[in-house]
């Protein structure tokens, strides 16, 4: 079966129909706030939704699909532990966070440690969400290959457009919105898929002739320490990420924030299991396509052809918008906090054409990024994308939180920068099997104690002279 003329209507209707709404939703936006923040009012809804739409993009499906057609049930931890991250950061950092009435981590942590930390913040936030961006923008080239045999050039710049149209003018209100329509299309399709494909392989005769080691079918699969690893990856970058902690500060309310974070939890987690069973399907029937092929060709050849080419656009919305909520806490950083906070840029309508013109430059060079390395695994750079963002951030972040003070500035400012060049040395130069996250967060740790004794040591000094 090919793409039909009844899978292109279902196509072209739910394009539409979701960017629809992100275009209706730029009317209300008429300022850099409400294009970053949605004016502070936003319900549970719209920010489960902005978490949720986020999340759920390529690594979810497509990348997912990819990794448990060649490693199995392992797959599940990315939504499993993105959910696991959304609790943890709604039951311990939503209120303090949201209290404070900010926009960006780093004013935050400004806040606390003083103005030279807040760029610094801002670029390594936006390097390791970068690398998300990669993921999903590799699972939206391939896509739109499988689906219209476009070059990957021509996919790319089609990729770049989309992600415009989504979030360009819309901001979090339309990304929060298309947000929400997203997951409920995800939700009907990729279930729905997930089940027949489950129902196909209980029903198998030779279930472990096809899979004999049970590696498949564990959490853990061949590297235990590895896969613990990638989940504490994702709990600490998903606590660091500007976009999620966007949605917190977007929030009417902390109580607001807390249900529209846990909500987006309970979404998240379910996704990873149809995407599994899928891979695990067309490894069984397609043992020689490219893996992260396999979630189009079974929605292509497997589904109904009507609910085929709507579960074809929601993936492509899921990758388009995750791009593009990504895209928005990168933007938000770069005008409030480098812009403005560095260059003093000032008003509305200049800081939210910054805005614009970041999400722009930013995934013209993502594609680039993802243009370079096709074959590479989509959830290989989220892991690194989460490693990154949460080494430098986490700690300096979670002593604010819990216990402001504590931290004198140089040794926070110290412990950011040291522990981002350990995490980037070990993993690109050094070519280290260790997670990166583990050696920027021991960095990090090593510089805080010792930043610690020495203004311990130094203080009672003072006191006994």
């Amino acid at each position: 079966m090919n793409f039909t003329t009844i899978h292109l209507v279902g196509f072209l209707v739910t394009i539409i129909a979701v960017f629809a709404v992100g275009l209706y939703s730029a009317r209300r936006v008429q300022s850099a706030e409400a294009f970053s923040l949605g004016g502070r009012s936003a319900g549970p809804a719209l920010v489960s939704g902005t978490i949720a739409g986020t999340i759920i993009g390529g690594a979810a499906t497509i990348g997912t699909t990819q990794l448990a057609y060649s490693a199995g049930l392992s797959a599940w931890w990315f939504t499993l532990g993105s959910g696991i991250g959304f609790l943890v950061m709604g039951f311990f950092y939503a209120s303090p966070l949201r209290n404070t009435g900010l926009e960006t981590i780093s004013q935050y942590l400004v806040l606390n440690y003083g103005r030279p930390i807040g760029p610094l913040t801002s670029i390594i936030s936006s390097v390791g969400i970068f690398f998300s961006i990669v993921a999903s923008s590799l699972a939206g080239i391939h896509l739109l290959t499988t689906l219209f045999g476009l070059g990957s050039w021509q996919a790319a710049v089609v990729t770049v457009l989309l992600v415009a149209a989504y979030v360009f003018w819309g901001g979090l209100q339309g990304t929060g919105l298309s947000g929400l329509m997203k997951v409920g299309i995800i939700y009907v399709t990729l279930f729905s898929a997930g089940w027949y494909a489950l129902q196909f392989l209980q029903q198998m005769p030779s279930l472990t002739a096809v899979f004999p080691s049970p590696v498949w079918f564990s959490l853990f699969g061949t590297d235990i320490w590895g896969g613990l690893g990638n989940v504490f990856s994702l709990i600490v970058g998903i606590i660091c990420t500007q976009t999620y902690i966007q949605a917190i500060f977007a929030a009417r309310d902390s109580q607001t924030a807390l249900i529209g974070t846990c909500t987006a939890a309970v979404i998240t987690i379910p996704v990873g299991l149809p995407s599994v069973a899928i891979g695990m399907f067309m490894r069984v029937n397609y043992p020689d396509i490219l893996p992260i092929d396999a979630l189009p060709m079974y929605l292509l050849h497997h589904m109904p052809a009507w609910l085929g080419g709507i579960g074809l656009a929601g993936l492509l919305i899921s990758v388009v918008g995750s791009i593009a909520g990504l895209l928005l806490g990168i933007a938000t950083m770069v005008a409030r906090d480098i812009f403005h906070g560095v260059f003093g840029v000032s008003g509305n309508r200049s800081l939210l054409w910054i805005n614009r013109g970041t999400i722009v430059v930013i995934a013209t060079g993502a594609m680039l990024t993802a243009l370079a390395n096709l074959q590479s695994f989509v959830l290989s750079w989220n892991y690194l994308s989460m490693a990154l963002r949460g080494a430098g951030v986490f700690l300096p972040l979670t002593l604010a939180v819990f216990l402001p003070g504590v931290l004198k500035r140089k040794w926070a400012i110290s412990s950011m920068l040291v522990s981002t060049l350990f995490s980037i040395a070990g993993y690109s130069l050094l070519a280290l099997s260790v997670n990166p996250l583990y050696t920027g967060i021991a960095a990090s740790l090593s510089v805080i104690l010792a930043g610690s004794f020495f203004s311990w040591f130094t203080q009672r000094k003072h006191i006994l002279e």
